[in-house]
């Protein structure tokens, strides 16, 4: 950071001052369709075509798909007719919303909710708490109310944690063998995408979703197709309501929405419902023993704060919650990805 070519000019402070608007570009790109269309049309277009087919306007339209180009997100011919441009490889795969390992909706709840969120972090950071009310004008003492004030609202975060899982979710539930497990909850479920790859990773099992009756809904009719007999249903608030007996828990981005003591409060109900022999799975992005990062981790704690009660732990303080809760035998996997998983046993 502080070697002599960043002190005579600083590449990396102007990297990072110029840091939202590479996300911004990315998240426009995406709500205008510019990556879904040059994926349908099959080959490269014109900006103007491109503007034509999505009715921007040509100079705007141009500039975007030419910072895309910067950010290798497009690339792009010269011809005599002009310039043409198509989706690289990894828009393709990540950027197009018909694609199943697709960031789109993702990338859309960042941009219209989280973005507008951390407008308000430097209140975040004076006041400990975080901002739904500065930024939408709605109570923030309850923060999954604040998160799910409208079916769209919910739809989109829904939508946005399926993104995640598609490409994290086998990684989290292979780091340890859960085909023991036969019987499993998935709390806090959602819209069902680690369920499904749950599923899918260890076929002998079944899994219920536990889940608002509201959420658990939409799962129903727009998420988890009603052939698939292995995952089930279960409506409650596990903060207070019951907990039915299993034999494995699995806690996916759970935690680090709330504070030590609320973490306390639902590992102690976990346990008491746990079957001997069962387990929990936490899977959380874990910080560093020193909290040096990861810097992915580091911010995730920071948008904790925005938007949430809790923040991101370390797998020392994710063990002490559980060993609190009375559960042992506790492991931790780094997966070298976003999330990671600890397992504790009953």
């Amino acid at each position: 950071m502080s070697s002599t070519e960043d002190l005579d000019y600083p590449q990396v402070i102007l990297q990072y001052n110029s840091g939202f608007l590479v996300s911004k570009v990315m998240f426009t790109a995406c709500e205008l369709g510019v990556f879904d269309l040059l994926l349908e049309a099959g080959e490269p277009l014109s900006s103007d075509a491109i503007a034509a087919h999505l009715g921007t306007s040509t100079t705007g339209m141009e500039r975007l798909l030419d910072a895309c180009v910067g950010l290798k997100l497009l690339a792009v011919e010269l011809t005599q007719e002009g310039a043409l441009y198509r989706n690289t490889e990894i828009s393709n795969i990540y950027l197009t919303k018909s694609s199943p390992k697709s960031q789109y909706h993702i990338m859309m709840y960042y941009s219209s909710t989280v973005y507008l969120c951390w407008h308000y972090l430097a209140d975040a950071v004076r006041e400990g708490r975080n901002q739904y009310e500065r930024a939408f004008g709605i109570s923030s003492q309850d923060p999954f109310a604040a998160m799910y004030r409208s079916e769209e609202e919910m739809l989109k975060f829904m939508a946005g944690q399926n993104s995640v899982w598609s490409i994290c979710g086998r990684d989290v539930l292979a780091a340890f063998d859960l085909s023991p497990f036969r019987q499993i909850y998935d709390l806090g479920g959602g819209g069902g995408a680690l369920a499904q790859e749950c599923v899918s990773l260890y076929p002998n099992s079944t899994v219920t979703i536990y889940d608002l009756p509201k959420v658990v809904q939409v799962a129903k009719e727009q998420f988890i197709p009603p052939e698939e007999h292995r995952i089930a249903f279960y409506e409650g608030d596990f903060f207070n309501d019951s907990i039915p007996e299993a034999e494995l828990y699995i806690l996916s981005k759970i935690l680090h929405d709330w504070d030590d003591d609320k973490c306390r409060q639902l590992l102690a109900k976990v346990h008491k419902a746990c079957k001997p022999g069962g387990g929990v799975l936490l899977v959380e992005s874990l910080l560093n023993e020193d909290k040096s990062g990861p810097l992915e981790t580091q911010l995730y704690s920071m948008n904790m704060l925005v938007q949430t009660e809790g923040k991101e732990r370390t797998a020392a303080e994710y063990s002490k919650l559980l060993g609190a809760a009375g559960f042992g035998e506790i492991q931790v996997k780094r997966t070298g990805k976003l999330y990671d998983a600890v397992l504790g046993r009953k």
